[in-house]
């Protein structure tokens, strides 16, 4: 199937999920979680189940190139502490998956959006409460790690929009910015990778998917450079705050629509 008929995608659509494509890239090398805004445009344009099964896969382009930026600044410890329970989150996800029609994944889409909007503007104001990432060896940080971890698993395996959820608690544990986007970009591969299998399952993965996907993720690669030519320059206050805007409107779309 022509990929600009898929869906039947008008020009102007397709457009919209290039520029969601390339925003993809640009939050994984600059801004973490923005790509919220790329997960409102696809459920606009596409229908509910099947954005989050073409998405997935110009994540996982993001994830690859945001690595071979920051591969040296990922902590471990972390990423080892989180990933059982994100597991036990993705699990839940699928099965919420199985359950739920197109009608109530778009509106729990469009839940999610303002639920991770306004969890990014708490990340704002207790920022500065920072401890070191070695802090997660506690009782009372693993208690933590596991309940960001869950509710990390299952927002990124309904919504893809797990990274408000891994932000706020990366940046609770006191990481600074390379260390932040060095962490991140592992566990967002990992895990995206890890659900590639549980969404072919459910069929939001498949040939006509993919054909998209082929012709999106070539705008994810400008969207990787600029984002990582603009990190250290970019107004990081100024940006969160349209992001929190621009996925607050989306979430409203979804939900009203």
């Amino acid at each position: 199937m022509d990929t600009m008929t898929l869906w039947h995608i008008t020009g102007w659509e397709f457009a919209a999920l290039a520029f969601a494509a390339l925003l993809v890239g640009f939050s994984k090398t600059a801004v973490s979680g923005a790509n919220t805004v790329s997960l409102a445009i696809f459920a606009a344009v596409l229908p509910a189940r099947a954005s989050t099964g073409v998405l997935l896969p110009i994540l996982i382009a993001g994830d690859v190139l945001a690595v071979l930026t920051y591969r040296r600044h990922a902590h471990w410890p972390t990423l080892w502490r989180l990933f059982p329970a994100v597991a036990a989150g993705v699990v839940l996800g699928t099965l919420f998956l199985v359950w739920a029609d197109d009608g109530i994944v778009r509106t729990s889409i469009g839940a999610i959006l303002l639920m991770m909007a306004g969890v990014t503007v708490w990340r704002r104001r207790t920022a500065e409460q920072e401890a070191e990432p070695d802090s997660v060896t506690s009782r009372a940080g693993r208690v933590k790690a596991r309940s960001y971890g869950v509710l990390g698993g299952f927002t990124t395996m309904v919504a893809n929009a797990g990274g408000p959820v891994m932000s706020m608690y990366l940046l609770s544990a006191g990481f600074r910015k390379l260390g932040f986007l060095g962490t991140s970009a592992f566990f967002f591969l990992i895990v995206n990778v890890s659900k590639v299998p549980f969404s072919a399952g459910l069929g939001l993965i498949d040939g006509s998917s993919l054909l998209l996907d082929a012709a999106l993720v070539l705008f994810v690669v400008p969207g990787a450079f600029l984002g990582k030519w603009a990190v250290n320059r970019i107004n990081q206050r100024l940006f969160e705050q349209l992001v929190i805007a621009a996925t607050v409107v989306g979430g409203l779309q979804l939900l009203l629509r």
